[in-house]
């Protein structure tokens, strides 16, 4: 399928890109060739093919949860952050904003 270089420029100004008139061949020569892959894609028959999600045959590899004391209390842990609020670690913002 070839595509015009109306076509490329029409795709290259829904992504705001600016591209040369070289950039504009090059790339609706490309684009032509992914689509004629595609479409040959679309004329193999695999209506006998099986569905597969994955092909390793892993399943889901999670490690058991478990909560462990802390030797230290929260008061002993809190003594040396620079700053506190509600007895939690004060930092500075991040997002740019102050709480």
């Amino acid at each position: 399928m070839k595509i015009s270089k109306t076509d490329v420029k029409h795709i290259a100004s829904l992504a705001r890109i600016e591209l040369t008139e070289a950039e504009i061949t090059k790339y609706g020569e490309e684009l032509s060739a992914v689509l004629d892959y595609v479409d040959d894609l679309n004329k193999l028959d695999i209506t006998n093919v099986e569905e597969i999600g994955q092909i390793t045959g892993l399943t889901n590899q999670l490690a058991e949860d478990t909560i462990k004391g802390c030797e230290i209390s929260q008061k002993e842990l809190l003594a040396n952050a620079p700053a506190i609020q509600n007895g939690q670690i004060k930092v500075k913002s991040v997002l740019g904003r102050e709480t």
